[in-house]
């Protein structure tokens, strides 16, 4: 297979800004001069250690220690080969690869391939509800309020009814049989190979970054045997527990929002009908319930590292809705952001909502709003007779369990107060029942916390690398890193030889002189991506320190005030270096006769050395 020439990698590289394809994963704020900082997407945090440096193209978490490129942030969040990386990029950018030897583009790989199917179906799908066989599918949107702007807006299409007609129609497009089966477009049964999804209208489902990766579909016969909504089945690109519909169009205004809310409802026309009425934050998962995975997409998108932002629930008002809520209350610790439950009047969804009373109803969902204790204590009251001494007993056993969860302790006791004005007990005793069912659940933790099932692989590896809190408090070691923060991130701005100078002085840290070792290797630092290259072929166990090192936010008011501070730190390293060498010479002075030739030779030696130290030190 022909390999895309390195020149190309480097030019899609240098086209591409690291922060706008990190950006539609992860809401990123400023960290400082050249640094933008956000909640790492390799492992779930609730305060943000995760960096990216435009500028010099690069990744680091200070948490688990995930570094890397573009390509690599694009390889390991999406699980795609270096050659789909570059080629999605250069697609991106406009820019067209050319290839060793002068070959041929390769075959795209399977990932991509499966994308390219979806996206040839959700196009198929779309031009299909122009059909006169999809008047139903119109007819169906037209009856909950959606209009053919609608649909476009939201790539709704409509599957025939039949067998094959998406079959035969990708294939003619050359995709394999094999390839729309990994796609989870057409299934195998008796009948042999034949569409997934036959006289439904069709929502595609996309990623984050807009990409179609699978479809949620809606019966509209009578003699559909299938079930009401029909999902993607899981496949390499689509995996349900992540997915949030919607989110690619939510996302921007999630993360930059004023209020920062997200509105999590149940159903793609419950999305819709949010976005229409102007509630453009709405999302919904997909065949499944919202869960851990959800949580850690959608807190990426929300940057919620501070209490600011707002997640706000929609259920129906049925026991199924209540019981989603209360599993939505149970994960409800992992968010730092606010959440509250919102149910429309009547229980009507927010579709209905939007039909029966219009698009200011639906906004108005959001200010009847109520926080997730008090509508989980609620539900939980819902179920004893508090007119009895022995229901009220139980309900409060129930419900202790909820406010001890509130670890704000600003917050809980105003919940315990409310509790006890809902039994209609003594808020003494409702504290101490609180109280002891904190202390049961304290206790809980804290046994698995001594009995673990076992820390990753993974973990127990990153646990062995050095890091810059490893390193030893010394102004020795302070110069030798601040030195080398400054020059991974704005060496290509330092005069060459001063640097090179710099550079070729020894550290006395072995983690640092690992680090300097790399970084002096390179042969061209005005290339884009010279540090990352410098920072990725540093040895073990020192590696991740060099990431640091590129990552951390340097100490300057702006760009400006950052090369002053590098150039003047490669000043130190050098006048570091000359009194090393003068202190070693005035030993030898004192060793031999000062009228021999080696003598008359150390002193001048002497003399060059003050001049070259003034230099350097007046600069």
């Amino acid at each position: 297979m022909a390999r895309i020439l390195q020149a190309d990698v480097e030019e899609v590289k240098s086209r591409t800004n690291i922060a706008d394809i990190v950006g539609e994963r992860v809401a990123l704020k400023s960290a400082g001069v050249g640094s933008l900082k956000g909640l790492c997407p390799f492992h779930d945090e609730k305060s943000p250690s995760f960096h990216v440096r435009p500028q010099v193209g690069y990744y680091h978490c200070f948490g688990c220690g995930a570094s890397g490129d573009v390509y690599s942030f694009l390889r390991e969040l999406d699980h795609v080969s270096f050659t789909e990386a570059v080629e999605r990029l250069a697609g991106r950018a406009g820019y067209t690869l050319h290839y060793e030897d002068g070959g041929p583009a390769p075959e795209t790989s399977g990932r991509s391939r499966l994308y390219a199917a979806n996206t040839a179906a959700a196009e198929y799908f779309r031009t299909q509800l122009l059909s006169a066989e999809a008047e139903s599918a119109r007819r169906f949107l037209g009856e909950r309020g959606f209009d053919a702007g609608a649909a476009a807006h939201f790539g709704v299409g409509y599957a025939p009814r039949g067998w094959d007609h998406l079959l035969k129609a990708l294939t003619a497009q050359g995709f394999s049989r094999d390839e729309l089966s990994a796609a989870g477009l057409v299934s195998t049964g008796q009948r042999g190979v034949y569409d997934r999804f036959r006289g439904r209208a069709v929502w595609p489902i996309r990623d984050i970054t807009g990409q179609t990766i699978g479809f949620g579909a809606r019966k509209l016969y009578d003699d559909d045997q299938g079930p009401k909504y029909l999902n993607t089945p899981e496949t390499p690109i689509y995996k349900k527990a992540q997915v949030l519909y919607g989110l690619d169009l939510a996302k921007r205004d999630i993360a930059r929002g004023e209020q920062r809310r997200a509105v999590i409802v149940e159903g793609y026309t419950d999305v819709m009908a949010c976005h229409l009425a102007g509630v453009t934050t709405a999302i919904a998962t997909c065949g499944t319930a919202f869960g851990p995975e959800h949580i850690k997409v959608l807190r990426r998108v929300m940057g919620d590292d501070s209490a600011a932002g707002e997640v706000v629930f929609t259920f129906d008002g049925d026991e199924a809705g209540q019981k989603a809520a209360l599993r939505a209350f149970s994960e409800d610790s992992r968010f730092t952001a606010q959440t509250f439950v919102a149910v429309a009047p009547d229980g009507l969804d927010p579709c209905d909502l939007r039909l029966q009373r219009g698009d200011a109803a639906v906004r108005g969902l959001m200010d009847a709003k109520v926080p997730m204790f008090e509508f989980a204590i609620d539900r939980k009251l819902a179920g004893y007779d508090l007119a009895t001494v022995e229901g009220q007993v139980g309900a409060l056993r129930a419900a202790a369990p909820i406010v001890a969860e509130i670890r704000d302790e600003l917050l809980r006791p105003g919940y315990e107060r409310v509790l006890a004005r809902r039994l209609g007990m003594d808020p003494t005793a409702v504290r101490q029942q609180v109280q002891r069912a904190a202390r049961g659940s304290a206790a809980g933790a804290k046994h698995e916390e001594q009995h673990p099932h076992g820390a990753p692989a993974a973990d127990q590896e990153v646990s062995t690398r050095v890091r810059l809190a490893d390193l030893p408090r010394s102004a020795e070691v302070a110069l030798e890193r601040d030195s080398l923060m400054g020059v991974l991130q704005y060496g290509h701005r330092v005069e060459p030889e001063l640097l090179q100078r710099a550079l070729a002085e020894p550290f006395r840290s072995p983690a640092l002189e690992a680090v300097r070792e790399s970084v002096a290797s390179v042969a061209d630092r005005t290339r884009v991506g010279w540090a990352t290259s410098a920072a990725d072929a540093v040895r073990e166990p020192y590696r991740a320190l060099a990431g640091e090192l590129l990552m951390m936010p340097f100490p300057a008011r702006d760009e400006a005030g950052a090369v002053a501070s590098a150039t003047d730190l490669c000043r130190r390293l050098i006048v570091r270096g000359i009194e090393r060498e003068k202190n070693e010479l005035l030993g030898a002075v004192q060793r031999v006769p000062a009228d021999s030739d080696g003598g008359r030779a150390l002193r001048m030696r002497l003399r060059d050395i003050d001049v070259e130290r003034m230099r350097f030190a007046e600069s």
